[in-house]
């Protein structure tokens, strides 16, 4: 298991590496100038150019900015936003937990509802049921997240209006204690809704089908020929065994998560990272993007490294 753990922690290092570096020239190649963006358009100072230039250190070769940047990064100093000329640190630290709060509760959500439907239209193949969660799954499958998250604003927030359009807490209320989490539970509901929508059907495909290969496979035969009690064999062998790539499925959606959940975030203006980065992107902020990618590339690595580490613990052989 140690050996299995340190391949994994040094998988996870190389990927955060190799991330940095793509990230890094890929930013800094792309077309624009932050400089000229925070000059405006119609100031064109040369010796105000060379002293913002000289202050971000973007007078310097690529490759010294990338060691330079490499160095700083590691002692936890993400630099100075151009834009907002904050520590990026400081505002990524403000916006984080917003994100996370998201992120995780509608991924919880969606393993447990998405396994859920798999494993109950599995158990009840070409019944109505079955029929009925293969056809919501296809149908919440082709639907784009952010028309999602407008058709249920429409309906939820402008015709019923019985729930909040946008932010994490009502602005006009001074809530505190119970109040302030059931006003954020309350802004949670919608955006919640439509990331756990859109990742329902990849959950239950991947469990359904598992669910299937595995009622099938010989030694299950084997069990139910000895007069071994149905449950039983579902809740030891089938359950046990059906969960693994559903696992594995977790990790990989967090991580989309993590770094898809912009588009939700600017529907729903919800103050977490993704608004954060679509704004760095825009006005060609290099600091902060490349402060938001390494702690992308971060989380990723760490969550990939623990789903691995879960895997394991589920699937003994899997450390061999």
């Amino acid at each position: 298991m140690k050996k299995y753990l340190l391949k994994r922690l040094l998988t996870g290092l190389l990927t955060i590496i190799i991330a940095f570096v793509i990230n890094f020239l890929i930013i800094n190649l792309a077309p624009g100038d932050p400089i000229k963006t925070l000059m405006g358009k119609e100031t064109d100072d040369p010796a105000l150019r060379a002293a913002l230039e000289e202050k971000y250190g973007l007078n310097k070769p690529l490759y010294i900015q990338f060691f330079s940047y490499l160095k700083t990064a590691m002692r936890g100093d993400l630099g100075t936003s151009i834009i907002y000329n904050r520590p990026v640190i400081d505002m990524i630290a403000e916006k984080l937990p917003a994100t996370i709060l998201l992120v995780f509760t509608s991924a919880v959500l969606s393993l447990i509802i998405g396994t859920a439907m798999g494993i109950v239209a599995a158990r009840k193949e070409g019944t109505f049921i079955d029929v009925l969660f293969s056809g919501i799954s296809y149908v919440l499958n082709s639907m784009p997240n952010f028309w999602l998250g407008l058709m249920l604003i429409i309906i939820f927030s402008s015709v019923l209006n019985i729930l909040p359009t946008y932010g994490m807490t009502d602005a006009r209320a001074s809530y505190t204690g119970i109040a302030y989490v059931m006003d954020v539970i309350k802004h949670m509901i919608l955006p919640i809704t439509t990331l756990v929508l859109i990742e329902i059907p990849m959950y239950y495909r991947i469990a359904k089908s598992s669910v299937l290969q595995v009622t099938n496979e010989d030694f299950i035969l084997t069990l139910r020929a000895t007069g071994m009690d149905e449950r039983k064999i579902f809740n030891k062998y089938i359950f046990r065994n059906a969960i693994l790539p559903t696992v594995t499925i977790f990790g990989i959606s967090l991580a989309y998560l993590i770094t898809g959940v912009s588009l939700i975030e600017t529907v729903f203006a919800w103050p977490g990272t993704g608004r954060l980065v679509l704004t760095a992107i825009n006005q060609r902020d290099y600091p902060t993007l490349m402060g938001m990618y390494l702690i992308m590339s971060v989380s990723i690595a760490v969550v990939m490294i623990l789903v691995d580490i879960v895997y394991a613990i589920l699937d003994p052989r899997i450390r061999y």
